[in-house]
Order: C-alpha cells, then sequence, then structure tokens
C-alpha cells in the first residue's frame, strides 16, 4: 500500500465529497459513478431522505442497543412484517450489516457433526460466518453442480448440511445455476441459503431475487439479503420460516450481542421498499442500462467474462495492468472498482463496473469513450 501511495496508484478508501447518483464528486472532481451497488437510484431519492429524516425527528439517532434487550422498535417489527410480506415468507428478522447477516445466521444454524457446502467464489461474509461455526466446511468449484453432486452425493441424505450459494455473484455478475442447486438439496436433502445481496430489487418480476427469477422459490429455505444495495442505506435481513427466526434470535451471537439496526436506517427501508413495489419501472431502466452498457463494452472489444446482471467486469488478468486501468479511467472522470487477489481468483484481476437505474445514455456514451481512450492506450483492445 505504501509503495502504491507513492506512485500515485493506491485505488482504495477515496473519499466521496457528495450523494452517490450516476455521477459524484470523488477527490475533488465530479466522476461517473460506476462503481456504487445504488442499483435502483435510490440514495438520493426525494422520499427516501424524507423517510429517513421523519424518522430521526421521531425516534431519536439510535437504539442504544441490541435487538435482544432495548434495541427494538415499532420500526423494526413493521420492516420486518412488510418485508415478510414482500418476500413472501413467514417472517423476516433485521440484522444491522449485511455482512453481519450471513455471519450470524450460519454460525448459529450449523453445528457440530454439520456440514456447510459453498462455492469457492461465495463472498467473503459467508466464509466468515463459516469459520465461526462449529461444522464443518466444504467447498465446490465455481458455478458447479456437478462437483456439488460430489460432494453431496459423499456425505449422504441423512448428515446434516447446509449448502449456501451467491445468487448473483457480486465480481463477476454471473447468476448462479439455482435450478441444479436446489434440486440436489432437494434430492440429497440438504438446507438451502441463498445470498442474494446483488439480486434483490434486481432479478425476478417483482425484484424478490434469485429464486423469484428462476420461479425456485418454495425450492430455497433461507434467502438472505441487505439493504446497502437496492435499499440505499445498511442493514440485512434473513427471510424465512418463523421457526428458524426465533431459533436465529436466541443463539445469533452476531445479533444478541450488536446494536440494532438506527431508526433512520429502518426508515429508510421502509421508503425504499415502498419504491421497489410501486415503480417497478425502475427496474426496466436498471435493465436497459445494464445491457447498454455491455453491448458498449463488447463492441469495442473488452472482455466482459460472465456477467448476465446489472454488474459488468472488465477482466483483465494481470494485476499492475488493472491497477493501471483504474488510474488512467480515474484520471479521466470514471470511477471504478479494481478488484484483485483479495476478492477474485489469482490470474483473474478485473475492474468491476456497475451500472445504476438512473444513468442516462449520455453518461454510458461518454463513459464508452473514456474506455475506449484508455484501453486503446494500454493496448488492451
Amino acid at each position: 500500500a505504501t509503495i502504491a501511495r507513492e506512485q500515485g496508484w493506491y485505488p482504495y478508501f477515496k473519499v466521496v465529497e457528495s450523494q452517490q447518483g450516476p455521477e459524484a464528486v470523488v477527490d475533488g472532481k465530479r466522476m461517473i459513478m460506476l462503481g456504487s451497488n445504488n442499483y435502483l437510484g435510490l440514495t438520493d431519492h426525494p422520499k427516501v431522505k424524507e423517510a429517513t429524516i421523519n424518522a430521526v425527528n421521531r425516534f431519536g439517532t439510535g437504539c442504544t442497543g441490541s435487538r435482544y434487550l432495548n434495541g427494538t422498535l415499532t420500526l423494526h417489527e413493521e420492516a420486518e412484517a412488510r418485508l415478510a410480506k414482500f418476500m413472501q415468507r413467514e417472517g423476516v428478522l433485521l440484522f444491522s450489516t449485511g455482512y453481519q447477516t450471513n455471519v450470524g445466521t450460519i454460525s448459529s444454524l450449523v453445528g457440530k457433526g454439520e456440514y456447510i457446502i459453498t462455492d469457492r467464489q461465495d463472498h467473503a461474509s459467508i466464509v466468515d460466518g463459516c469459520r465461526l461455526s462449529f461444522g464443518k466446511t466444504l467447498k465446490y468449484r465455481h458455478n458447479d453442480p456437478e462437483d456439488l453432486e460430489r460432494i453431496l452425493r459423499k456425505l449422504g441424505p441423512d448428515v446434516g448440511k447446509m449448502v449456501v450459494v451467491d445468487g448473483v455473484f457480486s465480481m463477476e455478475g454471473s447468476i448462479v445455476r439455482l435450478p441444479e442447486v436446489a434440486q440436489l438439496c432437494k434430492q440429497y436433502q440438504a438446507v438451502l441459503m441463498v445470498d442474494d445481496a446483488h439480486a434483490v430489487g434486481v432479478l425476478g418480476d417483482h425484484g424478490r431475487g434469485t429464486a423469484e427469477h428462476f420461479a425456485l422459490e418454495h425450492s430455497v429455505d433461507i434467502v438472505m439479503g441487505t439493504f446497502s444495495k437496492s435499499f440505499a442505506t445498511m442493514g440485512g435481513y434473513i427471510a424465512t420460516d418463523l421457526q428458524i427466526i426465533d431459533y436465529i434470535k436466541h443463539h445469533s451471537r452476531a445479533l444478541m450481542f450488536s446494536a440494532s439496526m438506527a431508526p433512520s436506517t429502518v426508515a429508510t427501508v421502509l421508503a425504499a421498499l415502498d419504491i421497489i413495489e410501486q415503480e417497478p419501472e425502475r427496474r426496466d431502466m436498471l435493465w436497459r442500462n445494464a445491457y447498454h452498457w455491455k453491448q458498449g463494452l463488447q463492441e469495442l472489444g473488452f472482455n466482459t467474462g460472465q456477467s448476465e446482471t446489472p454488474v459488468v467486469p472488465i477482466v483483465l488478468g494481470e494485476e499492475m495492468l488493472t491497477f493501471q486501468f483504474w488510474k488512467m479511467l480515474f484520471d479521466e472522470g470514471m470511477f471504478t472498482n479494481p478488484a484483485s487477489r483479495q476478492a477474485v481468483a489469482p490470474d483473474s484481476a478485473l475492474l468491476r463496473t456497475s451500472v445504476i437505474a438512473t444513468h442516462t445514455s449520455e453518461q454510458l456514451d461518454r463513459a464508452l469513450d473514456i474506455f475506449w481512450k484508455v484501453g486503446r492506450a494500454l493496448k488492451v483492445i
């Protein structure tokens, strides 16, 4: 990190000085924002901001305690009931961060003598939830149901086990092969948990995520979601049966010993949910922009990997090339995210880009011009 700073290409902890919409001010410079998870463009929506301010006026700035003790407000229960109805599940349980949601759920549900089976490209929060559980973790090749079946067959149907997968893989933008995974879980009697952080609000006719996208909602036992993407704030939730919810409430250390979501945050979730339900055209706009962006990059000759969603990587392979590409884009007024060995497989470094519903065609075309200029200069295209 020290060398990177000295040489001027350190890409992390950049200071954002404005609201993050289609554009943002970063390090004092207005940039096209293609490095956020603000998929539906709700972080600066007037109704969302109004709801947040009203919650502060009514409930104050924080709960000062955990859900287990003094941190459950009427807002929390309202949000859980609304989300359960939206997700068409018996119940929902809120956590203060998405990371905490996976850690707290996985570590509490899987015990000694039981197994967690994960995709090798699952999110870090899933990995850490596995580490904190008393169960044993087994990994299968990325998005490879045949390798998953190899593990399930070896364990047999009588061993306690849970398969945990990302719905949308956050770096490459691909979608899990859920039909095959769900069928294998049914065949080998495994609980199926899907991390839909990047899918709720994005996939499915109503935005309920990966399971709705594949018409397999009754085949997924537990859906995890976050509020830091389509819901424009922070936090997370589990949507599942009431019996599982009650167990997590009384056994998840991450829930019981963390302060609950602030009132303003929960109010933001409720306002964002109103818009997700009432304005499906936002999702249509998001997908139009995703197609425009991905097609434009491919026509220029860039490798967009396995992307099937508004997350569109530019696969470069070499780590230093990726940082150099990022820096030249940044200097031209483009904010993107370089992903190297901490987030992707070795020799698979990439630039992660993601569009939002409120990007204009003009902004995306301007971004494509910048990508063409930098790609030619670095001989990537």
